[in-house]
């Protein structure tokens, strides 16, 4: 019997499903439980290896899962694309399928187990690192997403000025893009350098969720731009762990923010290691 992890990638949708998904497969390796990550694409792979994951496998779409999971495997599915049924062809032919969503009122139709925001079963995984708390430097840090396709952060540029904000780049942005972006930050820090300044970083401003979750399991001051295409589930979920939600880019609301004195209540205590836990025991392995 093997495991596997699916999680869709790709240079227009960022890497938050392959930091999920890291997360998950060491925390179980911790466990004494191996599982092969399934990828979109060579650069996910490559990144997943930087986060600690250094095998991986690229596959095209979740129709191919089953080219390498065989009958009695346990699977591990993350991704918005059209099932078009293998959800209930993978439930039937796999030991165990656990389908990781956004909608905590997805139900169960077929005997898999659904991971959700809120539910039995977190969707909202963290890696263990960022429970591991480091001093923090007097700085604020920006970072999007891991792509920026439709170069946003250039057409938002008013929003950061006057704001000393410090960039980290995302792994999919275009080659030379940051030397557009260069003349609208204090700062400009690479993409390998993510890790070391989410955690190091007393104040975090994003749009991608998942940074979000580290920086606050990191015990930094989060701020979450919302793009509207949230689920209720995912937002509530950001504002359950006290981190603060604007919808868009107003440069007011950072500004309020950036002044504001208010204090965190209390810690993070949701880890990936208590998902793994939860999910050994289910297994009973």
């Amino acid at each position: 019997m093997k495991l596997y992890y699916y999680a869709f990638s790709g240079h227009k949708w960022g890497l938050d499903r392959v930091k999920r998904g890291v997360a998950l497969i060491k925390a179980l390796k911790d466990e004494n439980i191996e599982v092969q990550l399934l990828l979109n694409d060579f650069r996910a792979g490559l990144v997943a290896k930087e986060l600690g994951v250094g095998d991986s496998v690229t596959i095209e779409t979740i129709m191919d899962v089953d080219v390498l999971a065989e009958d009695g495997d346990i699977v591990f599915i993350d991704t918005p694309e059209e099932d078009h049924g293998r959800i209930e062809k993978y439930s039937n032919r796999y030991k165990a399928l656990f389908h990781i969503v956004d909608e905590d009122d997805t139900k169960s139709n077929f005997g898999e187990y659904v991971m959700s925001p809120n539910g039995e079963l977190s969707s909202t995984i963290i890696d263990n690192i960022y429970f591991d708390i480091l001093e923090k430097e007097d700085r604020a840090v920006f970072f999007l997403n891991d792509s920026d396709h439709s170069k946003t952060i250039i057409f938002q540029k008013d929003f950061f000025r006057d704001s000393n904000i410090e960039l980290i780049l995302g792994n999919y942005f275009f080659v030379k893009y940051e030397d557009d972006l260069a003349k609208f930050f204090k700062k400009l820090y690479e993409p390998e350098e993510y890790s070391d300044l989410i955690r190091t970083s007393k104040k975090v401003i994003t749009a991608s969720i998942q940074t979000a979750l580290e920086a606050r399991a990191s015990e930094a001051k989060v701020l979450y731009i919302s793009n509207g295409d949230e689920t209720k589930d995912i937002i509530a979920s950001l504002e359950r762990l006290d981190i603060d939600v604007i919808d868009g880019f107003n440069q007011n609301n950072l500004s309020l923010w950036l002044n504001s004195n208010r204090k965190l209540n209390g810690k993070v205590t949701i880890s990936a290691k208590e998902v793994a836990v939860k999910i050994k025991n289910k297994l009973n392995l």
